[in-house]
């Protein structure tokens, strides 16, 4: 209470009598540190903003929030740069930001007698309402332009300021989570004083703990892995003493849609595979078994959870493993991009896979059954590749917006030389009519010199590992070339 009338978060009025209240609630938890550690206990009151009406109480709720890649993206540059990488965290975000619409809310519980029947017109934003997260970043937004900020076109919660001296200072929000880095000292140091006299901001010293990711640093490079967002699930699912396996999915495993069999609880399974999605950030190993089981969060049977105990018993054997960016004296992008076609036994579609590593560092990835049926092998690689191509494109434009080094033209690794002879043809082919805008769109690039196509064999593709599963020793071949390790294996 003392923050919120610090803040100035309301003023007591009589209700107008046209108007309705938002109620409000207390709500309590604590805190806690990365090894688990009790840090503090925190209240806070949150307002129902479920009884809240479009049009009269909020009108835009979105609010950007970093792409994981960007952050990804950065730490490879932190690796080759030496750039340091500095937190930030907002005491109270939301209470920043500022109401444009007229919100009223009823008195917090147990504090009705010193309201005296009146009511809470809001002036500044709060937990639970609907468009708190948007007033804040907006708040948070004009605050760092204010300093002369450049904020990102690719990645909008991405700042950037260069000095005179060529020096710069990269800023990345993710809600009330600050990544600083940057060669230019001086500017981040002043930032953080102008952030502490507008905001309530806390310093933690050196990134180490981000979003549930562990981040190390050493002279080999910067090492992130879930580890304790591992336990805890193992913990949470009674699996801390089950026994371990070597590959995350069975090679010849065809998950399909059935009727028959026990149906299991959705929600538990909902709850799990949510879990291991926002896993795979940092653990491109199990994207492709991931992208498997979420494809039967509406009906899950018992076929379906055992797969996804393979998966938690593939983390027990493997808890502390990461990727590891470190330093390289490449400056180029390269891309690999594969599918594999009418791999679903349920409808014949195709499932997609592509990675991208800036300076020999793996900074994007992707698993995903396509949209639509492809008629052949080169059809369903052509439409993976187009994809890889606008990430690609997103990845130059991020570099561009950092005026970093691009190397060109940007690789593209394919093993289909059917596709590759197809996107680089310029004669129109009668079985390529219905994927034209893909051809296009890929030749168009080929031809601006943006990126280039090479050859690779199957066994050198990396991206093989995110279309189907693979056996040990293939599986152990394709987690190494990702740069992938686990700092907390017995040497």
């Amino acid at each position: 209470m003392k923050a919120l009338e610090k803040n100035q978060t309301w003023e007591l009025m009589l209700l107008p009598k046209d108007k309705t209240t938002v109620g409000c609630k207390w709500v309590f938890n604590v805190k806690l540190n990365a090894d688990g550690s009790l840090e503090r206990y925190k209240a806070r009151l949150v307002a129902r903003g479920f009884t809240q009406t479009y049009g009269i109480d909020y009108q835009e709720t979105f609010a950007p929030v970093a792409k994981l890649n960007t952050v990804r993206i950065l730490l490879s540059i932190a690796a080759n740069l030496e750039w340091p990488l500095h937190q930030l965290d907002v005491k109270n975000a939301f209470l920043n930001g500022e109401l444009e619409e007229e919100v009223y809310m009823d008195a917090p519980p147990g504090f009705e007698d010193q309201c005296r029947g009146k009511v809470c017109r809001l002036r500044k934003s709060l937990y639970g309402l609907k468009q708190s997260p948007r007033a804040w970043f907006e708040k948070f937004s004009k605050s760092v332009k204010h300093q002369g900020y450049t904020q990102g076109q690719s990645d909008h919660t991405m700042f950037v300021k260069w000095s005179e001296t060529g020096r710069v200072a990269v800023l990345i929000v993710y809600v009330d989570d600050i990544i600083l880095s940057g060669n230019d000292e001086e500017e981040i140091c002043r930032l953080k004083k102008c952030l502490a006299s507008e905001f309530e901001v806390k310093e933690l010293g050196p990134l180490r703990y981000f979003l549930g990711m562990e981040v190390a640093r050493s002279k080999k490079g910067i090492y992130v892995s879930q580890r304790k967002y591992i336990l805890d699930l193992l913990e949470e699912t009674g699996m801390t003493g089950c026994r371990p396996s070597d590959t995350p999915i069975d090679p010849n495993l065809r998950l399909a849609s059935i009727t028959q069999g026990t149906h299991v609880d959705i929600g538990r399974y909902q709850r799990l595979v949510e879990k291991l999605i926002y896993l795979a950030h940092t653990r491109p190993d199990i994207a492709f078994a991931v992208s498997m089981v979420s494809q039967f969060m509406h009906s899950p049977y018992e076929e379906h959870l055992e797969a996804v105990y393979k998966i938690l018993r593939y983390l027990k054997n493997t808890t502390g493993k990461g990727l590891l960016f470190k330093k390289s004296s490449q400056r180029n992008i390269e891309g690999f991009t594969d599918a594999d076609w009418a791999g679903s036994i349920i409808d014949r579609r195709s499932t997609s896979g592509y990675c991208i590593f800036l300076w020999g560092n793996l900074v994007t990835w992707r698993s995903k059954k396509q949209s639509v049926v492809a008629r052949s092998s080169a059809e369903a690689e052509l439409r993976a590749m187009a994809n890889e191509v606008c990430e690609l494109l997103w990845l130059k434009k991020v570099l561009g917006e950092l005026k970093l080094e691009v190397g060109t033209p940007m690789r593209l690794f394919c093993d289909n030389k059917s596709a590759m002879s197809i996107a680089n043809n310029p004669v129109q082919h009668d079985r390529t009519k219905h994927i034209e805008i893909d051809r296009h769109f890929i030749k168009e690039k080929l031809e601006s010199g943006e990126i280039c196509m090479p050859y690779v064999t199957t066994e050198q593709q990396i991206a093989d590992g995110l279309t189907k599963g693979h056996f040990r020793p293939k599986f152990e071949d394709f987690t190494s070339k990702l740069g992938m390790m686990d700092i907390f294996a017995p040497t």
